[in-house]
């Protein structure tokens, strides 16, 4: 059996990226809003069809700016998942809002629109909806409460940049969305992110918020004399290093893509005979969502046969960590936040689902993945 070294992630260069970072230094401007940001700026807004796009030094900024373009104020709450990376809890808990905990749909294993419904309240400000495993939440369903109970719906989109919902793209399906280029994910620029916005009236304030609280983005396009504070914000910008590297990795989106689900299909034809056996269960794909290829997960059938596989797996130099430890059920989450129903699911869920191995130049490794796998699942026939 092979030993082979094989990290859960590893980020590659794709293209002009070392050439667009030495650009950037010849062009004199280091620092944020230059003019690599702007070409992200673009690029972003066009590959999410979003009416804006804004790059930020982390999805972790882009939520906190939503936070506040949301006007959390203490006491109000914002229901989300608590299957989810921590970011999305900490934006609301930085304004002292409350995190409303609500279980995801085992059919999707995204956020459960009837869960939702059930736990508006009259404090009720927002709605966080993340996208897991890059395929899109049930948007319509989830739209149609927002807009009944006139409260916003931000799509949590770390994972989901390329994803379509009914034919729609991620990031143009809520009032605003944040995306995530942190190394793991598929265009990387080491940390980076962006928030989109698809309502105008957003605009303004999104870049004042960026910009520390200044106007300054107003005054470099002539509109005042000269910029002040104005708002509560902080330096959410990437540099323009970040901005060139992701630049190229931008160009290269399309075959990032179709590389990435390239492998998520060898992944899924190779397991699919254990799961029809009852072995394990393969990644839920959302009716009328098409995904990014950001990740394959198998749903092993106990807590206990996950970390056995997790075992077996680095024992042959493979790293296949599980996902998200549910935040109801940490130490601040027990503390400061509130929960709708039991949460059954995700606490199923999160017990049982462990990621395999997934990057750009994985390429044959995945094989040796498929192989050290496949001998674990005919050992627990």
């Amino acid at each position: 059996m092979p030993n082979t070294k094989i990290p859960f992630n590893k980020p590659s260069v794709v293209g002009r990226e070392l050439d667009l970072i030495r650009q950037a230094v010849d062009g004199g401007q280091l620092s944020g809003d230059g003019a690599f940001t702007r070409i992200c700026n673009a690029q972003v807004a066009s590959m999410t069809g979003a009416k804006t796009a804004l790059l930020t030094h982390s999805c972790t900024a882009a939520l906190e700016m939503a936070a506040i373009l949301c006007d959390l104020a203490p006491g109000d709450e914002v229901i989300l998942p608590s299957f989810t990376f921590v970011s999305t809890a900490n934006a609301v808990a930085l304004r002292r809002a409350v995190p409303v905990f609500v279980d995801i749909d085992p059919a999707t294993l995204n956020i459960d629109p009837e869960a939702v419904a059930a736990a508006i309240t009259p404090k009720t400000r927002a709605i966080f909806a993340v996208h897991y495993a890059g395929f899109p939440a049930d948007m319509d369903k989830l739209s149609k409460i927002a807009k009944r109970h006139d409260v916003m719906l931000v799509e949590d989109a770390a994972q989901a940049l390329g994803s379509t919902y009914k034919g729609r793209l991620a990031g143009s399906l809520g009032d605003m969305a944040t995306f995530s280029f942190h190394e793991t994910k598929n265009i990387v620029s080491g940390e980076g992110g962006a928030l989109t916005l698809n309502r105008p009236e957003l605009v303004e304030r999104a870049e004042i918020i960026r910009e520390k609280g200044t106007n300054r983005a107003n005054f470099f396009r002539g509109h005042v004399d000269k910029y002040t504070w104005v708002d509560i914000g902080s330096s959410f910008l990437p540099g323009e290093l970040i901005a060139a590297f992701l630049s190229g990795q931008l160009e290269q989106a399309a075959m990032i893509g179709d590389t990435r689900r390239g492998l998520f299909q060898n992944y899924w034809d190779a397991f699919k005979g254990f799961a029809e056996d009852g072995l394990c269960e393969l990644p839920r794909i959302p009716a009328h969502t098409t995904g990014n290829g950001h990740m394959f997960y198998l749903l092993l059938p106990t807590s206990e046969a996950r970390d056995a596989f997790i075992d077996h797996m680095r024992a042959h130099g493979i790293y296949t960590p599980f996902h998200y430890v549910p935040l109801h059920s940490s130490p601040y989450g027990k503390a400061h936040t509130r929960t709708y129903g039991t949460l059954s699911v995700t606490d199923d869920i999160s017990s049982r689902l462990v990621r395999l191995p997934m990057y750009f130049s994985l390429g044959r490794f995945a094989d040796t993945v498929i192989e050290v796998a496949s001998e674990w699942l005919n050992r627990s026939r």
